[in-house]
């Protein structure tokens, strides 16, 4: 096979730009015709030669053992690698990569009948392995550049969003820091122009974070549609994150138990997120040493998870308004008056719901309702 591969070179080179050029969109380009199809062409020659005069391990050099070869790149690996990225910087697809080398098969196969030329079966072995490892590695390669590229290309469009959200929510709070050294003066009046670029400021740094938010939830719904959680874990892990938050306020977490059979079904990082922004919200206007109670529990087809506290009851019509936000009802003005409104977000992006219950004189409970997984 090697002599006739070798007489008949530039008649299969010929060939195979031909069917190239007839595929869409693809032509041979000057790299492709030297350093493609001929150069597999004849590293196949120099592989079926050297079988033939018994140097197997110079065969195994040039063009690699059976289904690869572990050890190291052969010289035709090496070379199918290089083609395969060639490909890729020309905008090819994996499929035309694949093509390209049954070109050569094809043409090999096709002359080899019309000149009555007579192969032996190890000959057409060592044909198919060289076609096997070439395709191989310059699949491999292409791939694996095209999913760098992607990658590269999805990273910069990711930077640009996260460019675009920080100056943007740079210019707001430029804007609302001005507002408050202007108020801080003492000589304008809350009620006034100033007080109301603050309020607009704050409005519009707000909107710009809720768009994020719901674009990253958005995200991970889209990789997993019905996720779902033990709910005993889950408020282990919420009660542990806010136990020190507890201890650090001189009051007492009660965790009543929880039953293990329960699921829920949600984002479970969202969710956590929210339910650490009710107890840190619980635990900042509970009265000293008084007590705060998570309890998580089903009724029906729901699974409520309750945050009580000991504030001592809520302002007269604030239990309507305490979502919104930037609203702060209490005393304690510390944080932005956003984790209410995102805690409500994030519960109801899961088909569930974020409530309070006014007890007058005592405190509140704040309610997450959740979908809950029931039993097949």
């Amino acid at each position: 096979m090697y002599r006739f591969l070798s007489d008949n070179y530039a008649e299969l080179v010929a060939r195979c730009k031909e069917k190239v050029s007839q595929r869409p969109k693809r032509a041979a380009t000057p790299e492709q015709i030297a350093n493609g199809i001929p150069l597999f062409l004849t590293q196949l020659i120099s592989t079926l030669e050297a079988e033939g005069e018994g140097r197997m391990a110079e065969s195994l050099r040039i063009s690699g053992a059976s289904g690869g070869d572990a050890s190291g790149t052969s010289v035709m690996g090496a070379s199918a690698t290089a083609h395969g990225r060639r490909l890729l910087e020309l905008g090819y697809t994996v499929d035309q990569v694949v093509h390209d080398y049954g070109d050569i098969c094809q043409a090999i196969t096709d002359l080899a009948v019309e000149r009555r030329a007579p192969f032996s079966v190890p000959e057409f072995r060592t044909l198919n392995r060289c076609l096997d490892n070439a395709i191989a590695d310059a699949v491999t390669e292409f791939s694996a550049g095209r999913d760098a590229a992607l990658a590269l290309r999805q990273l910069g469009a990711e930077n640009e969003r996260r460019g675009v959200l920080v100056h943007e929510l740079r210019n707001e709070i430029h804007a609302a820091t001005m507002a408050c050294q202007a108020l801080k003066s003492g000589k304008l009046a809350i009620g006034g122009s100033t007080g109301d670029l603050l309020r607009r400021s704050l409005d519009s740094a707000g909107r710009l974070l809720d768009s994020s938010l719901a674009e990253v939830r958005a995200t991970a719904h889209a990789a997993d549609d019905n996720p779902e959680f033990s709910l005993a874990a889950f408020i282990a892990d919420a009660a542990g994150a806010a136990s020190l938050d507890a201890e650090r306020r001189a009051c007492q977490l009660s965790v009543p138990t929880v039953d293990p059979f329960l699921a829920v079904v949600g984002d479970r990082d969202h969710l956590l997120a929210a339910l650490a922004n009710l107890l840190q919200n619980a635990l900042k206007f509970t009265h000293p040493r008084s007590k705060v109670t998570l309890h998580g529990y089903a009724v029906g087809d729901r699974v409520l998870i309750d945050v009580s506290d000991h504030c001592g009851g809520l302002p007269s019509g604030s239990a309507e308004t305490m979502f919104s936000p930037f609203k702060q009802c209490g005393d304690d003005r510390s944080g932005l008056g956003l984790g209410l409104s995102i805690a409500r977000q994030s519960v109801e992006a899961d088909g569930g719901s974020l409530s309070v219950r006014d007890v007058p004189g005592t405190g509140c409970v704040f309610t997450m309702s959740l979908p809950r997984r029931l039993p097949e």
